[in-house]
């Protein structure tokens, strides 16, 4: 089963009626004794790193998430916020995240482009992963950001894309994977990474 992490600040019924669209076994994940429960934790984001991170703690989740993740090696997928928080420090709000990856968010320059970018744009994926296989190498994904992750180690890099300029949009490190992008609401495509990710969990609990 896909546990879907509710924690008032996302946007979690949008995540789990798309993985409920593809025919998968998914649940809401409202406490921390949830996390045990399932074989895929998937946390999604809108609003702010302080948000989400003020969230996870007030519920009690912040523990028994990395537990999950770092210790029983549960396949783990952050969108938006939920990958943003994957990293060490926000530069929104000045706010230590969860830590779990080497690296922070920065803000994009406003003198520069159009903050937040909205809409449509295009993911080059540099590696293969069971995440995106079977994607063609790339493909137009939909955002809603301002801010971007830094990795310090760019093998944890899985694709990018250019908005004036090359930024990171798909993190993997082991059993933990990150989108920038709204995979719920990118269509067909989105669609597709959602069930890549599905079968690698499955593939996983195989093993």
């Amino acid at each position: 089963m896909i546990g879907v992490v509710d924690y008032k600040a996302g946007n979690a019924p949008s995540v789990y009626n798309a993985f409920a669209s593809l025919g998968e076994d998914v649940c809401m994940i409202r406490e921390a004794a949830d996390f045990s429960k399932v074989k895929g934790i998937v946390l999604p984001g809108v609003g702010s790193a302080g948000a989400t991170m003020d969230s996870l703690s007030e519920m009690g989740m912040i523990e028994s998430l990395a537990q999950a993740v770092l210790e029983h090696k549960v396949p783990f997928l952050g969108i938006c916020i939920g990958m943003q928080i994957l990293f060490e420090h926000s530069a929104e709000g000045d706010v230590p995240c969860l830590g779990w990856l080497k690296g922070k968010t920065l803000r994009f320059d406003d003198s520069k482009v159009r903050v937040p970018q909205m809409g449509w744009n295009e993911v080059v994926f540099r590696r293969e992963h069971p995440f995106v296989k079977d994607m063609g190498g790339r493909g137009h994904f939909y955002y809603v950001n301002s801010y971007y992750v830094s990795p310090a180690d760019e093998s944890d890099i899985l694709g990018v894309t250019d908005y004036n300029g090359e930024f990171c949009c798909l993190v993997q490190h082991e059993n933990i994977l990150g989108a920038q992008f709204h995979c719920e609401k990118s269509g067909p495509l989105g669609l597709k990474l959602l069930g890549n990710y599905a079968s690698w969990i499955k593939e996983a609990a195989s093993c």
